[in-house]
């Protein structure tokens, strides 16, 4: 693993060839935040197995995902996943991994990889940094085809679940339908229905987003952690389970020929 330090704070980061074995079709392989740590309190984040076990399709840390949106040729099942490479979409198998140029400093690290693959000719470089105690993960997609390209991303960061039934609220007005795990505690945070929960809950919220959106975070360690988008999310899910809870703002957009795309989040410990 990659790591990036600083008075405050550690952030491990997968390595795409030595931490292949902990890589799948799911999650991006360059920039994947494995665990971040701090120094007084220890590991800050979490996974729906963590800490007993790990797997490549449920993951652990900070991951994030381009794989709901392949690139591939009409009928066929073969496509590029960004991110990850060329992947057997029908199987769900990755036949060959991107490969990464890798750049390290002591608070940044810079992943970057090209996919050329059938009309499919793209950039994508993804940068994690550690500036005092905001973990940044920023991403930017150049499309050199001769077609535009559909980019759907999403984090999927793994917070540990708070002592507390609250979890998180956020910048702009949510709404949640009718739901088995979600309700609305009254200082406007989104909580757990009951004090623990017994199996998973997946929920979309709706949302009235116009602005970046900002998260608010519940953390046994921390009390409150936060996170701040660069984009407006077009679509903002919630999933958790007895281990964890999260939250992913999905970023859509198409990229036009010759055209790049740049976004980041920022989670401040």
């Amino acid at each position: 693993m990659y790591k990036l330090s600083n008075h405050s704070l550690e952030v491990a980061i997968l390595d795409p060839v030595a931490d292949q074995q902990r890589l799948g079709t799911r999650y991006c392989t360059g920039g994947y935040i494995f665990q971040v740590t701090d120094h007084r309190v220890g590991e800050l984040l979490s996974g729906p197995t963590y800490p007993d076990s790990f797997n490549p399709f449920d993951g652990q840390g900070i991951p994030d995902a381009f794989n709901r949106a392949p690139l591939a040729e009409p009928g066929s099942t073969t496509g590029v996943i960004p991110g990850i490479g060329v992947c057997d979409l029908a199987a769900d198998r990755v036949l060959s991994f991107c490969e990464w140029h890798v750049t390290e400093g002591d608070h940044l690290i810079s992943m970057s990889t090209r996919h050329q693959h059938g009309r499919y000719d793209l950039e994508l470089e993804r940068k994690v940094s550690l500036t005092g105690r905001t973990v940044r993960s920023a991403s930017r997609i150049r499309n050199n085809s001769g077609i535009s390209i559909p980019i759907r991303w999403f984090p999927h960061p793994f917070f540990p679940q708070p002592d507390t039934q609250e979890l998180c609220r956020f910048n702009v007005p949510v709404f949640l339908p009718d739901n088995d795990g979600y309700a609305f505690a009254r200082n406007g945070f989104i909580c757990r229905k009951t004090q623990v929960w017994e199996t998973d809950y997946y929920q979309a919220v709706d949302m009235e987003a116009q602005s970046n959106l900002v998260g608010l975070q519940r953390h046994p360690k921390l009390g409150l952690i936060s996170a701040a988008c660069s984009y407006v999310p077009t679509y903002l899910p919630l999933w958790g389970n007895t281990r964890t809870i999260s939250w992913e703002p999905y970023l859509e957009c198409t990229v036009a020929s010759g055209q790049e795309k740049r976004w980041h989040i920022d989670y401040i410990f």
